[in-house]
């Protein structure tokens, strides 16, 4: 999937702020989150609490002699996994520090566990969604780690390793007593959305739904920034927001006027979405990805990553190599 983000390089503290829409959050404010000068996001909901400091005490991996000697020797050689990120700031699967410069989340911490367990050392290069791709098309990255979904047309050119579940979430404030299940429970509502995404597609149909039901269609609103959104919702202009379930379980847990009311799979009623390592077709690295992210998994430290970022909801007991993906979009 493609998720909605703030902006780049902006401070988190800044994020936080806008994301409640307050002029600064403070640990002992209504809205909760990050203190000025602090290094970590004080938990105001169901979460854990989370380190954005440039010290982040990552969970380290082991070398794993097996899944190590499935990587090609041209990347052995190079002693290096040359790893794509997001370069836009999108707590918490990838975003900067406080310090604005340290690249962390929780993308970084599996990219880190997959490198270290392939003996190598990961380097990060953060760039824009379109040019993670370019990246992986001309050999300039060996993988791509950056809430990449699979999809049978990305099948065509990419290899993908999976690591997380691909969840939505229907994000409302907190009492509203609303729980979405399906396309009754959007009926008539104001709901926003990213344009181009799964959320957006999955929505759209359950407005046509409705309104072949009888019912009353969703009022679907966009917004060019998340402050914007979450600006909207706490101001009752909207209902609710439908967006990736990492993003909203993060400012559930930092801002603490919103709640979860339902998750989804990002592949709808047709498939359980996965979110995967990617990398070229043909690059003879998927298979070492999907033995590390194994190993990982059964050895627990891919289970106290997850924890550490309040995703322990998305976890995977296997990794698996180029599973069912998203089906094409028809014309």
């Amino acid at each position: 999937m493609r998720s909605l983000t703030v902006n780049r390089r902006r401070p988190l503290s800044v994020v936080l702020a806008l994301a409640a829409g307050s002029v600064l959050l403070t640990a002992c404010g209504s809205g909760g989150g990050v203190a000025a000068g602090q290094n970590a996001v004080t938990p105001q909901g169901p979460g854990p609490k989370i380190n954005i400091g440039p010290d982040q005490h990552r969970i380290h991996g082991v070398k794993d002699a097996k899944a190590a000697a499935l990587v090609p020797a041209r990347v052995r050689r190079t002693g290096e996994l040359r790893i794509g990120v997001g370069a836009e700031s999108s707590p918490p699967l990838s975003f900067y520090a406080t310090d604005d410069t340290t690249l962390i989340g929780v993308e970084e911490d599996l990219a880190t566990l997959l490198a270290d367990t392939l003996g190598l050392k990961p380097r990060f290069d953060p760039l824009s969604w379109e040019n993670l791709f370019v990246g992986l098309d001309s050999g300039k990255l060996d993988a791509v780690l950056a809430n990449v979904t699979v999809t049978e047309e990305r099948k065509e050119k990419y290899d993908f390793a999976t690591y997380r579940l691909d969840q939505l979430a229907m994000e409302a404030r907190k009492g509203s007593g609303w729980k979405v299940r399906g396309a009754k429970d959007v009926a008539g509502k104001t709901i926003a959305v990213g344009t181009g995404t799964n959320q957006e597609k999955i929505l759209v149909g359950w407005s046509k739904e409705n309104e072949k039901a009888g019912r009353e269609p969703a009022d679907i609103k966009y917004y060019q920034k998340n402050s914007d959104t979450y600006l909207a919702l706490q101001s009752g202009r909207i209902d609710g927001y439908f967006g990736p379930n990492p993003s909203a379980a993060y400012h559930v847990n930092a801002a603490g006027r919103t709640e979860i009311v339902g998750t989804f799979s990002g592949g709808g009623n047709s498939v359980q979405g996965k979110i995967a390592a990617t990398t070229k077709q043909g690059s003879g690295l998927v298979k070492a990805y999907a033995a590390a992210l194994q190993k990982v998994i059964d050895n627990g430290r891919y289970g106290k990553v997850l924890a550490r970022w309040g995703l322990t909801e998305e976890a995977l007991k296997t990794s698996e190599i180029n599973p069912p993906g998203l089906p094409r979009t028809t014309n």
